[in-house]
């Protein structure tokens, strides 16, 4: 389970990959259709639940660095925006946090989105690395989810550019761990080798200003929703006076 060595590459939407995020999928359906029963029952054992298995992911993941010897600080401290956003989920959850929930509906979902369709990974299924990838990242957007659907909290266009903020203090951050370490977290100091998103966006330094660019488009994408929602119950409203 916890052995370091590639039998097989990981290949950009492979049938593995394919089946990883239809199961994914499945289960935000899952948690969208039983909604409602979760919110009646204890919605506070839910949020547990899932802290527990962001942690467990966690642990799991420096477990097999350690006992791979492959822990170095240049490439496995939690310095990713997902993994930020999977420590943030976890607080979250744990406190019930609306501002943290404010942050975190919009990097882990779209920092998971992103990850999820263009996998810096090098290893296929059924390696342990593959697993717990495709768990954390699916669990980081259930977490989200959970807090909407089940909890009630709501992102506002404010939340945007709070998230967007929190996203550049934590990119400021680790842009410093980066030189230090000689590190590439977030990306912020080389593209990765593998495709992804960045290699649409321009050549180094330039793709950072795109990306902030597209952070914002993408954030503003995950509030739409609920600015067609609040505009279409304004209207209700004001049929109703």
């Amino acid at each position: 389970m916890f052995q370091s060595e590639v039998t097989e590459r990981f290949i950009l939407f492979s049938p593995s990959h394919l089946v990883s995020l239809g199961l994914i999928t499945a289960a935000v359906v899952l948690l969208y259709l039983f909604r409602r029963p979760l919110a009646r029952s204890k919605p506070a054992r839910g949020r547990l639940i899932l802290a527990a298995l962001l942690a467990v992911c966690e642990i799991l993941l420096n477990i097999w660095y350690f006992s791979n010897g492959i822990f170095q600080a240049s490439s496995t401290l939690p310095f990713e925006l997902c993994s930020i956003s999977l420590y943030l989920s976890i607080l979250m959850l744990l406190l019930r946090s609306r501002f943290l929930f404010h942050i975190v509906y919009f990097t882990a979902i779209g920092g998971a989105l992103q990850a999820l369709a263009t996998p810096a990974l090098g290893y296929a299924f059924p390696h342990f690395r593959f697993l717990e990838f495709f768990a954390a990242h699916g669990l980081l957007i259930l977490s989200a989810l959970y807090m909407v659907w089940v909890e009630g909290f709501r992102p506002t266009l404010r939340s945007v550019f709070t998230a967007l903020i929190a996203t550049n203090v934590i990119a400021a951050i680790v842009f410093v761990v980066n030189y230090l370490s000689g590190a590439n977290y977030m990306f912020l100091a080389r593209k990765p080798p593998t495709a992804s998103m960045l290699d649409f966006l321009g050549p180094y330094p330039w793709y950072i200003l795109s990306l902030e660019a597209a952070a914002l488009l993408i954030f503003l994408a995950l509030y739409l929703p609920f600015a067609i929602a609040r505009s279409r119950s304004k209207q209700n409203q004001q049929q109703s006076c």
